[in-house]
Formats: C-alpha cells, structure tokens, sequence
C-alpha cells in the first residue's frame, strides 16, 4: 500500500510538471477578431553614410525604390533613430549614459531651442497638441512652425517632412524657423542617411505629417564583464573566424552599391538566405565565445534587449491606427528579429519584403 501511494504521488508529480510547463497557444488569439488588420512591412536597409569606399553615391539611385514603397503606400513610417523624449532621458542621466554616447546618437536642440524658446519636453508636447488638429491641407506658415517644433523635440527626420512639402519659395525663415534652423535642414537634405534619403522623402511623398523615431540605446548598455577593449577583441575575433563564409555575399553588396543599383541591392540585402547568413556570421559566430566573462551572451543580450524595445516602439507608433500600413526602416541586421515579434503581435501581419520589392 505504501509503494503504491508513492507511485501515485509520483505520477502527480509529473502530471504537475507537464501543466506547469505548457505553453499558451497565443497565435490563434485574434483569428476572430473584428475589425482591420495592420500590415506592418520592415524593409532591411544599408547605413547610406556608411557605402563602401570608392562608392560615388547618386540619391537618384533610390528613386526605382522609393517607386516600390509608394507603390506599397504606408501611412506609418518608422526610422531607426532615437526619439527626443529618449535623448531626454539619456541626458538625465550621465551616470548610466555617457554623454559622448548621447552627443553621437542625439542630434543638438540648442539652436532649436533659441529660436523657438522651447526645451525637448515643451516642444514634444507642442508636437502632440498640434498634429490632434493637423488640416487636411496645411499653410507653409503651419510647415514651417511645425518643422521648428520637430528641430527643438530632436526629430529632424520628421522637420525634414514638413520641408519637403514646402514649395520651394516657401522653404525660407519664419514661423518658428529662423536662418541658423533653415540652414541646418538645408544641410540635413544633403546629408546620405536613410532616415531623410528614404523615410522622410517617402513620408513627404505621401503627404504624411511625419515619420517615427524607434530606436532605442537603453537596453544595450550592458555591463561588460571586463575592459572595452578586452570584449572589443574577443567579438572581433570570431567575427573573423566567421568572415569568409560571408565575404562573398559582402562583395555582391558592395558591388551593387558600387554600381548604383540601390533596388538590386535592397532586394538583396532583404533576401532571406542572405540575412540568415548575415545573423550567423554574427550572432551565432560570437556566441561561441568560451571566455570566463561570458561576452557574447552580454552583446546578444543588449542586441536582443534593444531589438524588444525597438518592436515596442513601433507597436505604439500604430497601437491607435487600427488598420495602418506600416513601413519600418531598420539596419537589415534587425529584420530577421523585427519580423518574428512583430509578427507575434495580436491583428498584425508580415509583409513580405521580397514580394514588395520585386
């Protein structure tokens, strides 16, 4: 009797640990759901400002492209760049973010500031309040005072938007704008950033108010066991070991950023075969790192935790806009990540970049 008892407590046991492990099944959640489907479309892209050497980049080389994006008509458009309210918070904050980090990542406010006599917090706010009312058909003096309230909220990106709907003898100083603010987005449409070249050109097209900033640099700043210098090394050096298998799908890159053949090159780059190589040769060549401070699990760590904050962002860029066509912009070595938990999200479907782009 006493041997059986302990087998029933047994096989409880295991009963128990079965239920405790069983996984909710969240994919059928919103197979009943009312209402519109949001498409969310990420399109993997190149640093423009970072084509190889010997590249003589021609922005009409977008144009086949950004063709292909109107085509796909999104009404949210995200950047991958750091919003003000962020850059905020980063400036808070100098014990956790070095403010030579900050300085790289966040673009200055100070000339934005002086001309229109709002810090990023007031002019964040001046945003919100005023795009609740946004016309169908905006005056320039309308432009222009929302671009200087994108300048002073850090979100050139979007001031660019606005300028670009200016007619051209409308693009001049007023309305919040002064001449020093006119000339930093006369240098910001010259500057080779796929933030602007793609994103801001695409939403200006679109007659878009605006596009979204989504990065995110709080979850990466990890602890890093040991000097930078020492976890700098050991990352490189199974890069390098990884290297050669991906060399070959480097050089066809290059050569089609060489050549000028942007809508190749974008068709390219979003290829699966060629991301899954892409997060080998990186992700999966640095975790075997055998070093007692554990490096490549702090670099996966900080990437997949930046990546979580990232998809967030982008799910409140559009959490309001039931039914929105999404277009996300993003370093193609995201876009493996962005896809598989955007696609995770309840009434969101995965545009298949392949079918946008052929």
């Amino acid at each position: 009797m006493r041997g059986r008892k302990t087998t029933y407590a047994l096989v409880a046991a295991l009963a128990w640990c079965g239920l405790a492990q069983a996984q909710v099944d969240l994919s059928m959640l919103d197979s009943d759901m009312a209402g519109p489907r949001a498409r969310v479309l990420v399109l993997g892209s190149v640093h423009l400002s970072q084509l190889p050497e010997g590249t003589e980049f021609d922005r009409a080389s977008l144009q086949p492209l950004l063709r292909k994006l109107v085509a796909y008509a999104p009404d949210v458009i995200t950047i991958e760049a750091l919003s003000g309210e962020t850059c905020d918070l980063m400036r808070r904050h100098p014990a956790v973010y070095l403010p030579s980090d900050v300085d790289h990542y966040c673009p200055d406010t100070a000339l934005a500031k002086g001309a229109t006599g709002l810090d990023v917090p007031a002019a964040i706010a001046e945003v919100r309040r005023t795009l609740e009312t946004w016309p169908q058909a905006p005056t320039p003096e309308q432009r222009r005072r929302l671009a200087s309230r994108f300048l002073a909220a850090g979100d050139p990106a979007s001031a660019l938007v606005q300028w670009w709907q200016l007619p051209d003898a409308e693009r001049r100083a007023g309305d919040g704008l002064d001449d020093a603010l006119v000339q930093d987005l006369r240098a910001r449409e010259a500057r080779d950033n796929e933030s602007y070249q793609i994103a801001a050109r695409l939403a200006a097209r679109l007659g878009l108010a605006r596009v979204y900033p989504i990065d995110d640099h709080t979850a990466d700043n990890v602890d890093l066991g040991g000097s930078a210098e020492e976890y700098g090394k050991t990352i490189m050096a199974l890069w390098d070991q990884a290297a050669p298998r991906a060399r070959p799908m480097r050089d066809r890159e290059d050569a089609l950023a060489r050549q000028g053949e942007m809508l190749a090159l974008y068709r390219f780059i979003n290829a699966p075969a060629n991301l899954q190589l892409r997060v080998e040769s990186d992700f999966a060549a640095a975790l075997r790192d055998a070093s007692p401070q554990h490096f490549s699990q702090r670099y996966v760590a900080g990437w997949e935790g930046r990546n979580l904050r990232m998809v967030s962002n982008i799910r409140a860029a559009f959490g309001d806009r039931p039914g929105s066509r999404v277009l996300s912009i993003v370093g193609a070595t995201h876009k493996p990540w962005f896809d598989r938990l955007l696609g995770q999200m309840q009434g969101v479907d995965i545009v298949d970049a392949e079918q946008v782009l052929e």
